[in-house]
């Protein structure tokens, strides 16, 4: 029974459910996460379309182990998976599937009518991508990105919040660089076995075009967070903030309105170290596990978001 129970555990994918956790991103840059009426109501709704987006997430991973059951076992990882090794039953997993799906996509709708548009779309376009668009060559990118950015945007939508473009931007544009570095991990990984064997589409990419896709990405990726920085004053409703007397004699240079610019480096660094990763093939094949799983990585998104908090909630306003 304990084992069944590890099973079921290990298809729900729990390392992956630190992606649902970006839902919070519209919260945190409004700037107004620590004010009692933020914490009493929108953390708590937020909270919760964290929890039915994880259920609507593990459902569909429930589906695309079910549907890809030969593909995994002709990988040299996923073929351990459960469902592939036979230790989940189909039926089981479409239970799983099913029942995941309802409560998810019901819990959803209790907390906002357009939040459960969104998860809905989420859900059909993940169950299409089980079936048929993880075939189609770019589709198949522009699917798992989107993945990304649906999540922030539902994070916006449940609370209402105002997200501003140049932020979403950021968002699509990373989203696709690490689409990107998924497809050339599994091919780092599959290069010298049948990388068609496991996903067709594999054998429609090659190592140059993903290496193309991947430059074109990351570069967007650091120069719409740059942009962001940027504008970040300029699009606050009722901009108020002002600079330390102390630091405005000192220097003009150091005004309050560009410390948010001091986290560009940090970002690129982080970009940087992602593509060393990405050629290490299995380490980033699983966007979760390398930033929970890769120190340096992983210091670079503390310190960035150490960096973010203190300007957005430290700095004066």
């Amino acid at each position: 029974m304990a084992s069944k129970l590890v099973d079921l555990l290990k298809t729900a994918r729990p390392r992956q459910w630190v992606k649902n956790l970006t839902l919070f991103a519209a919260l945190i840059f409004t700037g107004n996460l620590f004010t009692s009426t933020v914490w009493v109501r929108n953390f708590w709704i937020v909270t919760e379309a964290v929890v039915a987006f994880t259920l609507v997430a593990v459902a569909i991973y429930f589906l695309n182990d079910l549907v890809d059951i030969n593909a995994d076992k002709a990988h040299p990882f996923k073929r351990k998976r459960p469902i592939a090794a036979g230790r989940i039953s189909k039926g089981t997993a479409i239970g799983v599937f099913t029942g995941a799906s309802a409560i998810g996509l019901l819990w959803s709708q209790s907390l906002s009518p357009l939040f459960f548009v969104v998860v809905l779309g989420y859900w059909v376009l993940q169950v299409l991508y089980s079936l048929m668009l993880k075939n189609l060559e770019v589709v198949d990118v522009f699917v798992i990105a989107l993945g990304f950015f649906l999540r922030v945007l539902a994070g916006a939508i449940v609370i209402n919040a105002h997200l501003s473009i140049w932020f979403l931007l950021c968002v699509i544009s990373t989203s696709l660089f690490l689409a990107v570095g998924k497809r050339r991990a599994e091919l780092a990984i599959l290069t010298e076995q049948s990388a068609t064997a496991h996903r067709k589409v594999m054998g429609k990419y090659s190592p140059d075009i993903l290496d193309a896709y991947l430059s074109m990405f990351s570069t967007a990726a650091f120069l719409s967070w740059a942009l962001y920085t940027f504008n970040f004053y300029e699009q606050i409703p009722t901009p108020t903030a002002v600079s330390p007397t102390s630091l405005v004699l000192i220097s003009r240079t150091l005004t309050i309105n560009k410390w948010l610019m001091a986290t560009i480096p940090v970002v690129i660094f982080g970009i940087m170290r992602y593509i060393r990763i990405i050629y290490d093939g299995a380490r980033a094949e699983s966007p979760e596990r390398v930033i929970l799983s890769d120190m340096p990585l992983l210091m670079a998104v503390g310190v960035w978001g150490l960096m973010v908090a203190g300007v957005l909630y430290l700095g004066p306003r």
